[in-house]
């Protein structure tokens, strides 16, 4: 094979040059070339001065500088901190040292931790913000009323004095530490000589039952949300059974063929469980282990024989961190109270045909729409109990909040006969009856002195806050027969 290679083009001869030519050519490259790098080197110098100088203005300004962090503490029932800091970037780095669950709200932003567990820790970014004060509190019901809200101080100069101390963020405090006592004491009076208030709306009623063919008790309920008066004129968003907080009390007889009918109004699916009730275990309200869930606009039915004397209550057991803590619980009663009649305890003698003059139930609670509350009621709106001298009287303390309540009563020892419906073996007299979450206390006193006798919680942020007087806290109005 014959290969045909393509002829190379023709070259151009080259220009004959000097030495002093190409020296000079090379003089003016190089020369050109150090003065671009010179141009270069001064224009990143003065890109990197100006932006040196913008950061240092940003960071004068407060645009870029580091967060001020603040450190907050929650506790029962107060806000702790040195709650001070500069314009510009804040963070708050808030932790929970209580024993109950609790958030930071920054009002004037809107801003808030989630609900904190004991023990638990949040950061929370405020971002760049102005001179000026911020109010902070706990949004959980109850807590911002008992002490939990407090003041940050943002200014733009180091603050310095009281203000470095934390500031005062008491309404009724002076500048030098002292109380304006005479506002004070009108205030809490005032707070006092409302009581008692009228409010709409009365919880706690008994519910009649129909009666089937076959004897069986039935009962109808509905669960809703409601708007519910807890103080004067503070409406909340209930949830409750029949329009009613507490619920209404069911009461049936030892032997008793029990029927409940159940109407599911609510927004979420629900149940009923029968709490400290015997049942069988279809019938213990747990869903979905013992039953499908109550959807919305559903009816379901509970039946069951009422076979021991019990001291229970029912409530909603699905979602019931909402809609228990919102209202929707109650009494339930087998039989007649195991009273102690005939004994004699420390020295006191019950008579042998006791039987109370007034029966009530004493429903708390601490959390929820309703809050602070004693039978869905905050004072000045708690109902007083109206008695003449000599009445004895049965109470059921019932807790359906999250914490534990001492109720302390002036005046009067109760005797503690049983405790979630079971006869105690030693009955025992107490002026503070202390009751945990879930748990029922079954009482009696007597009522031997006229006047009006104050019965409240005694942790004493349940009862009183600088505002006055509220929560759980009512009154004993024990007259003289005929006056």
């Amino acid at each position: 094979m014959t290969v045909i290679e393509k002829p190379a083009p023709p070259r151009t001869p080259e220009p004959e040059q000097s030495d002093n030519g190409r020296t000079l050519g090379s003089l003016i490259f190089f020369g050109m070339t150090a003065l671009l790098i010179a141009l270069v080197a001064s224009l990143l110098v003065i890109g990197v001065i100006g932006l040196l100088d913008d950061n240092s203005s940003s960071a004068s300004a407060g645009g870029t500088a580091a967060a001020t962090t603040v450190d907050v503490t929650l506790s029962e029932f107060k806000i702790d901190g040195s709650l001070v800091a500069q314009t510009g970037n804040v963070n708050l780095a808030v932790s929970n040292s209580g024993t109950q669950q609790h958030n930071l709200v920054v009002e004037e932003l809107g801003s808030e931790t989630p609900l904190l567990n004991a023990g638990d820790s949040a950061d929370l970014d405020l971002g760049s913000l102005a001179a000026g004060n911020y109010t902070l509190f706990c949004s959980v019901p109850g807590h911002r009323e008992s002490g939990m809200e407090t003041t940050l101080i943002v200014s733009t100069d180091p603050p310095t004095g009281e203000a470095a101390a934390g500031g005062d963020h008491t309404a009724h405090q002076n500048a030098d530490g002292t109380y304006d006592a005479e506002a004070m004491d009108a205030q809490m009076v005032e707070s006092m000589l409302k009581f008692p208030a009228e409010t709409a709306g009365k919880g706690n009623q008994i519910l009649e039952p129909e009666i089937l063919a076959d004897g069986t008790k039935k009962f109808v309920l509905e669960a809703s949300v409601i708007k519910w008066e807890v103080a004067p004129g503070e409406f909340v968003d209930a949830w409750a059974y029949n329009g009613m907080v507490p619920g209404p009390q069911i009461v049936v007889d030892v032997g008793d063929k029990v029927q409940v009918e159940i109407t599911n109004n609510t927004p979420l699916g629900t149940d009923i469980h029968w709490h400290g009730i015997h049942t069988p275990n279809d019938q213990d309200g747990v869903s979905p282990f013992t039953q499908d869930p109550i959807k919305v606009g559903e009816t379901y039915t509970y039946e069951f024989v009422a076979t021991d004397p019990a001291i229970g209550m029912y409530h909603a057991h699905l979602h019931s961190q909402i809609s228990v803590l919102n209202g929707m619980f109650a009494a339930f009663r087998i039989g007649e109270r195991p009273y102690p009649r005939g004994q004699t305890i420390s020295g006191v003698t019950i008579p042998a045909d006791f039987q109370p003059d007034v029966e009530l139930p004493m429903v708390l609670n601490d959390a929820g729409t309703i809050g602070l509350t004693l039978n869905g009621k905050s004072f000045p709106a708690t109902e007083p109990v109206v008695l003449e001298t000599g009445d004895w009287v049965a109470v059921d303390y019932y807790n359906e909040g999250l914490t534990a309540h001492p109720m302390h009563q002036h005046q009067f020892p109760q005797l503690v006969y049983a405790k979630d419906g079971i006869p105690l073996d030693h009955p025992y007299w107490a002026d503070t009856i202390s009751i945990a979450p879930g748990e029922r206390y079954s009482v009696i006193f007597h009522a031997t002195d006229p006047g009006v006798w104050v019965w409240h919680c005694h942790i004493l942020t349940h009862v009183e806050r600088e505002s006055g007087m509220f929560g759980m806290v009512t009154a004993l109005v024990v007259k003289d027969p005929g006056t």
